[in-house]
């Protein structure tokens, strides 16, 4: 019967983790790039990648190589070539390619940008620049969403996910030391990305709430289309490297403990004997 409850108690702790969402991803651009890459290709998935360049600055929308992006709001849109000439002077952080203007406003996702994929996916990446600049105090009482600038993807319009928040310059990523001077490069540059392996999807929303700030998306994108249940499953995530092995043991340890304590006081009562200890 205790080998039971012990098996009972394991069993109940780690059916946790295997709730499927979607994973996230929100780095500096380099390594943000590197684990969304290594995510796909590790479950016998294939990264499809595209620079955007060439796009048309003052338009609404941009029909690309297996995609299209349109403003949500079909308004005109601002396209930043290189953001800040970091890409023509060689910086790591620099973004990959153009990026598009998001101004967010109320509603906020009506100001952000619409990827429709000829071919289905269920995983998109995309890189940000002069995010969390300002504006990083944000109320939003008519969304719940935290304070701050939050950035959002949503899949086919469905449930839309919190990728970023930022509560001030620091909070982005992509503002690190680079050149191992001891000092913050405050690049404003990162890259944010969601798998979320339940279907595939023929649209991504991506928007930002951070009232009053200069947003821009695009850069490279990175999509896939994944296996169902590929990535969020206990078998294939999270990496062994990214367990906390002794906790995970301390916490089975507690749900065992406490299954067979909860036993023990039973079998007591059952005899007509109060708990002592």
């Amino acid at each position: 019967m205790r080998r039971k409850l012990a098996c009972s108690a394991v069993g109940s702790l780690l059916s946790l983790g295997a709730i499927a969402a979607p994973v996230i991803y929100n780095n500096d651009v380099v390594s943000g790039r590197a684990a969304f890459d290594s995510t796909i290709t590790g479950v016998g998935g294939t990264v499809q990648t595209l620079a955007l360049s060439g796009l048309t600055s003052n338009a609404s929308s941009w029909t690309l190589p297996g995609l299209t992006i349109r403003a949500t709001d079909n308004t005109d849109r601002f396209v930043y070539g290189d953001y800040n000439g970091y890409r023509a002077a060689g910086r790591s952080y620099a973004v990959g390619g153009a990026t598009i203007a998001i101004a967010p406003a109320v509603p906020a996702s009506g100001s952000g940008l619409t990827f429709t994929f000829a071919t289905p996916v269920n995983a998109f990446g995309l890189e940000i620049a002069d995010w969390a600049t300002c504006c990083t105090s944000v109320l939003h009482p008519d969304t719940g969403a935290p304070v701050g600038s939050n950035l959002f993807i949503s899949f086919d319009g469905g449930a839309t996910r919190i990728v970023a928040n930022a509560i001030n310059a620091d909070s982005n990523p992509g503002n690190k030391d680079y050149d191992g001077d001891g000092a913050t490069d405050y690049a404003f540059t990162n890259f944010v990305a969601a798998i979320d392996d339940s279907r595939t999807f023929s649209t991504v929303t991506f928007y930002g709430d951070g009232l009053g700030e200069a947003l821009y998306a695009g850069g490279t994108l990175r999509w896939a289309a994944v296996s169902t249940g590929s990535v969020s499953s206990p078998a294939s995530a999270p990496a062994p490297s990214a367990i906390d092995e002794p906790a995970v043991v301390g916490l089975a340890g507690m749900a065992i403990g406490g299954a067979l304590l909860n036993r023990r006081r039973r079998l007591r009562w059952q005899h007509g004997r109060p708990e002592t200890r």
